[in-house]
């Protein structure tokens, strides 16, 4: 499987870079083809311009700006998001990355004033996430990262699509252990991927 990993966290050294390793490792040692996406390392503007927006509705062009990334998102069969969670949200660039990209015509069509799913060739859906907070007071806030990657995200792609959210909650408070395990927890889920 054609597997698109999009990962967004500026720090090398990271946590979030560990389990960014741990996911592509083990989705090629599964056999899977990787078409490695990070965001910071590549540069990746998350600001849509003034021009975008005034074509965002205009198919023919509204993907040219990032045609790039819309081509790897439609050549791949999976998708899977290794991110932070920060003030209860997407990393900025990654939030500009749905913005720019999941852009009518690629994710979705407007049909009669209807949004209608369109990015049917992903038929696997996967995030891999940290949050500093607990699961508590996440919960008590929404937990919006969740929501967005278990609702909006899958909402737009394969009907049949599954979909796995892994998330270590408070890692302002995490031994080496609690981290270790949930590599490990990534690992093994990323093999049956």
């Amino acid at each position: 499987m054609r597997i698109l990993v999009v990962y967004a966290h500026p720090v090398e050294t990271s946590f979030n870079a560990v389990t960014h390793r741990t996911v592509v490792d083990n989705l090629k040692a599964a056999g899977h083809v990787i078409d490695d996406c990070d965001l910071y390392a590549e540069g990746f503007n998350p600001v849509m311009g003034r021009e975008e927006r005034i074509n965002y509705h205009d198919e023919a062009i509204c993907q040219v700006p990032v045609q790039s990334y819309v081509d790897r998102l439609l050549a791949a069969e999976a998708l899977v998001l290794v991110h932070p969670v920060w003030n209860f949200g997407y990393p900025a660039i990654l939030k500009g990355f749905m913005d720019r990209v999941l852009v009518p015509g690629v994710a979705f069509r407007l049909i009669d004033g209807n949004v209608k799913p369109h990015l049917f060739n992903i038929r696997k859906l996967g995030a891999v996430v940290t949050y500093g907070s607990s699961r508590l007071r996440a919960t008590l806030l929404g937990d919006p990262p969740r929501r967005l990657t278990k609702r909006a995200l899958r909402a737009i792609i394969h009907p049949m699509a599954r979909t796995v959210y892994l998330p270590l909650y408070d890692m302002n408070r995490n031994t080496e252990s609690t981290r270790t395990a949930f590599v490990e927890k990534v690992a093994a889920t990323m093999r049956s991927f």
